[in-house]
C-alpha cells in the first residue's frame, strides 16, 4: 500500500520511527516532511498528505502532531478526506470499518510510540465494512461544499 506520512515538529520523532515501521510492514512510504524538528505549521503538512490521498498517490495518510487534533481538523478541510484522531487500536479499526477513514492522525506527545505502532497496524489492516455504513459515509461526504 502507498502511504503518505507527515508531521509537525511535535510529532517529528515518532514520524521518523513510524515511517520506518511502515516500510518494515512492506508498505511504500511517501514522507512529506518535515526533515527536522524545527518549528513548522501543521496545516501545511496535513494539506500535502490529504492531497496525496485525494489525488490517488497514496491509499492512506498518516499525520502526527502533538495531539493529532489539529492535523485531523486541517486534513478534514480537504474534500474527500475522512481523517480521524485515534488513540487506541480498537478506535483505529472502527474508524476504518464504520467510517472508511482514509487518514489517521496520531499524538506524538500523549500516546507512546509502541501504542501508535499498534494503532497504525490496526488502521492499515482493517477494511471498510460497507453495508449499513456505506450510506452513512455517503451522507458525510455529501456535506462537502
Amino acid at each position: 500500500m502507498n502511504i503518505s506520512i507527515a508531521s509537525d515538529h511535535a510529532g517529528f520523532d515518532q514520524k521518523q520511527v513510524l515511517a520506518a515501521y511502515l516500510k518494515e510492514l512492506g508498505h511504500n512510504v511517501i514522507d512529506r516532511g518535515p526533515d527536522c524538528d524545527d518549528r513548522v505549521d501543521y496545516p501545511d503538512f496535513a494539506e500535502i498528505v490529504a492531497h496525496d490521498v485525494v489525488n490517488g498517490e497514496a491509499e492512506r495518510g498518516v499525520l502526527v502532531c502533538g495531539t493529532g487534533i489539529g492535523m485531523a481538523i486541517a486534513a478534514n478541510k480537504v474534500d474527500g478526506i475522512r481523517a480521524a484522531n485515534i488513540v487506541s487500536p480498537a478506535f483505529a479499526a472502527l474508524c476504518r470499518e464504520h467510517n472508511d477513514a482514509n487518514v489517521i492522525t496520531l499524538s506524538g506527545r500523549f500516546v507512546d510510540l509502541s501504542a501508535n505502532k499498534e494503532i497504525l497496524k490496526s488502521f492499515l489492516s482493517t477494511e471498510f465494512g460497507g453495508g449499513r455504513h456505506a450510506g452513512r459515509v455517503e451522507k458525510i461526504m455529501a456535506l462537502e461544499g
